[in-house]
């Protein structure tokens, strides 16, 4: 099928080249609650260590602020009472005051951190990567109006991808015993249907879709498990790649994945 490749090699293109020599881009790691915020420290370190980046600051929920030290990488934003993200105009500014957003999720599971997420992506005009348990609260809070967001990049399981197709009312669904070849099709319909951008996992492959367009690489070219894949890791070398290669987000994500 044309709209469909499944990558043997590594691309002739090598675009880690485009990584600057001197410090450039800000990026926000969004996310924690009282609960896990552990995933948000290590990815925030991952990403200053790897990448020369002019700002990593991580957005975390204001009771976190007497656990951290006082350092001007973080920015505490409202909080629930059970000690999540809330809803609030500083996080909505947050969204916008950095090039790209990782949202990585330890989210706690309710209607107003939903609600806050899902509007905070709604608004922004900056890039942003939705990734583990955050999937989970948008697709359970009016995602319809979020995938229309062209600077959004969804990287979730299939499963997750299943829960958000069900509910925006797709007429396809998305199940596990699918071949290869009819999850693609599915995700080449979806993306044309809807302008973001996306990754998952099936059948040890990687793939990923935007504008119709769908992709497979081979897990075991990547690195990584079916278990370290969501560790927040490849979601921060994904980011960076699209930072430095804006506007290629399938041949930024190979290279984020291979490299």
């Amino acid at each position: 099928m044309e709209f469909f490749e499944k990558i043997d090699a590594i691309p002739a293109e090598d675009l880690s080249w485009n990584i600057p020599e001197q410090k450039q881009g800000k990026v926000n790691v969004i996310g924690g609650s009282v609960q896990n915020f552990r995933t948000e420290i290590k990815t925030a370190e991952f990403l200053t260590e790897k990448y020369p980046l002019e700002e990593v600051r991580m957005v975390l929920p204001e009771k976190l602020k007497n656990k951290l030290p006082p350092l001007p990488n973080f920015c505490f934003v409202s909080a629930t009472e059970s000690g999540s993200i809330a809803d609030s105009q500083l996080l909505r500014d947050a969204f916008n005051t950095a090039d790209f957003n990782l949202v990585l999720g330890d989210l706690s599971r309710n209607n107003v951190t939903g609600q806050a997420i899902s509007s905070a992506c709604e608004a922004t005009d900056k890039m942003t990567v939705l990734t583990r348990d955050s999937v989970d609260l948008v697709a359970e809070y009016r995602p319809e109006k979020l995938l229309m967001n062209e600077n959004l990049i969804i990287f979730a399981s299939l499963v997750q991808l299943q829960k958000l197709l069900k509910a925006v009312y797709y007429p396809k669904m998305l199940l596990m015993s699918q071949s290869l070849m009819q999850v693609a099709e599915i995700l080449h319909k979806f993306t044309l249907s809807y302008p973001i951008a996306i990754m998952t996992l099936n059948n040890d492959q990687i793939l990923i879709a935007e504008n119709g367009t769908v992709k497979a690489l081979a897990l075991e070219k990547s690195g990584y498990s079916t278990i370290t894949i969501w560790s927040g890791e490849l979601a921060a070398k994904v980011v960076a790649m699209n930072l430095y290669n804006p506007n290629n987000f399938v041949d930024a994500t190979i290279n984020a994945i291979i490299k």
